[in-house]
């Protein structure tokens, strides 16, 4: 699995063993994470990688929802009140929104000649044309969140999202959507501490600009109690995902321990048709 002993800890230990649990999970379980792909060597650089190298350093919050995430055209309103009010830098990969009708989801807005969406308050652009960027569908995440300007995340809570920000020290504003991502929201708050989450389920219920607000500079501004406690623990678990790969760490003896059990199964199998 695509997690380590340090990060989940507790659940690692109730698959193994509670009683309950051991019966319904009859194989062993190896953590051998964190499972992230390598940032790719530096070509040419984007205008997005040009305009983060000009910040200062851990004083941007990247907000991504994912390739599939969307929010209704009234959260991104509140979304984009909350980021201008933090007075926060900020980049925000902006997918189009969605309404539901029918059972169905549908996209409700166009786009400029840029590429984004139009679904913004007015003028919104250009009162954050120096502190924030607006990247329409799609940006190289696991760049952005490596670089040193970087410093909190607003995330899905996706598992690949979530190792990726972990895996690089930034702490996090939970905001999940559906699936597993509430259990890993829950746990990045609670136990882990290195997120905030709002108070109702995004799902549930509109975000006010207000909270978002508050969530955003609770994380971001270094003077904040929380904030320090948060990257402080953010920057433990990186260098523990880092240490339970290198040989004798914990995922490395559990993929030598995998590596022997493929091995005895072969062997196992060879020995009879060798007798025959």
């Amino acid at each position: 699995m695509g997690s380590w002993e340090d990060l989940e800890s507790t659940s690692l230990k109730a698959l193994r063993d509670h009683k309950i649990m051991r019966s319904i999970v009859k194989v062993p379980v190896y953590p051998i994470g964190p499972l992230t792909k390598p940032v790719e060597p530096a070509g040419p650089k984007s205008e997005l990688l040009d305009w983060l190298d000009k910040q200062p350093s851990e004083s941007v919050i990247y907000v991504s929802f994912g390739s599939g995430g969307t929010l209704s055209a009234e959260q991104i309103i509140e979304l984009a009140w909350g980021l201008e009010l933090s007075q926060q830098r900020f980049v925000w990969v902006l997918r189009p929104p969605t309404e539901e009708h029918g059972g169905a989801s549908y996209f409700t807005s166009g786009s400029g000649p840029d590429g984004i969406p139009d679904c913004l308050p007015d003028g919104f652009l250009t009162r954050t044309h120096n502190v924030g960027v607006v990247v329409p569908l799609w940006a190289p995440q696991l760049k952005i969140l490596s670089h040193p300007s970087v410093g909190g995340f607003l995330s899905h809570c996706g598992w690949n999202s979530t190792l990726e920000s972990l895996t690089n020290g930034v702490p996090m504003i939970a905001w999940p959507l559906y699936a597993e991502q509430r259990m890993n929201a829950t746990m990045l708050e609670e136990e882990l501490g290195v997120a905030v989450k709002p108070k109702v389920l995004p799902t549930k219920k509109v975000v006010r600009r207000k909270e978002i607000e508050e969530m955003v500079t609770s994380v971001m501004e270094s003077n904040k109690h929380g904030r320090k406690e948060m990257k402080e623990r953010a920057k433990e678990l990186k260098n523990s995902g880092k240490n339970a790969l290198s040989n004798g760490g914990s995922s490395y003896k559990s993929m030598c321990e995998v590596i022997k059990g493929c091995e005895l199964r072969l062997e196992s199998h060879k020995l009879p048709a060798l007798q025959q």
